[in-house]
């Protein structure tokens, strides 16, 4: 999707506008707490670093590091304006998911996040950032997908329309293993998550 579409009008009607927000500050804390709490099973430590691409505003920001004061997070938006009012106060980077790799990330990442973005990228970008992600993923990732026909809320225009077998394939391509509750172990990991937690195989 163009970056242009993303301007403070957009986010102030999915994100603030009480008609029309798909997400509140309580949900972000949740679904944050969740991301941590798994990241921190596998890890048998406490998070230190996130990456959270597509992030928006970064409103996973205040939510994780309130949770956890130390942490270190990084976000990944393609919108000017969300780049330009919190890049600084959130530490956000401009650039899309097909962008990741020419992007100066650090080696390693605890628990990599993507919410409520997998379904706009083209498949090309997607494959390219996974790829990507994949090296980078050093504990848990956070991959929010919800395959066509889900009863989504929000901007549903471009949503890209893909089965739930088209996701499973192509995060099992890139080594990313479910661990339940769209979170995903990579080959660091992967020997701590038991069968019955991979879910289906195939």
């Amino acid at each position: 999707m163009a970056a242009h579409r993303y301007d403070q009008a957009y986010f102030d009607k999915w994100y603030r506008h009480p008609q029309h927000r798909v997400s509140t500050p309580a949900l972000t804390k949740r679904k944050a707490a969740l991301a941590l709490s798994v990241a921190e099973y596998y890890l048998e430590r406490p998070v230190r670093t996130v990456l959270d691409v597509g992030c928006g505003e970064g409103q996973w920001q205040p939510a994780l590091t309130r949770l956890r004061p130390g942490l270190r997070y990084t976000g990944v938006d393609s919108s000017e304006y969300a780049v330009r009012r919190f890049g600084r106060s959130r530490n956000l980077l401009r650039g899309s998911f097909g962008d990741l790799a020419v992007l100066d990330l650090p080696p390693s990442y605890d628990l990599i996040v993507c919410s409520d973005a997998l379904y706009y990228v083209s498949r090309e970008e997607l494959t390219l950032g996974l790829g990507v992600l994949a090296k980078h993923l050093g504990g848990v990732a956070f991959f929010e997908a919800y395959a066509t026909g889900e009863a989504l809320k929000g901007d549903i225009r471009k949503l890209e329309k893909r089965t739930p077998e088209f996701y499973r394939r192509l995060f099992r391509k890139h080594g990313f293993i479910s661990c339940g509750s769209h979170c995903y172990v990579g080959a660091q990991l992967a020997g701590q998550v038991t069968a019955l937690e991979r879910g289906r195989s195939r």
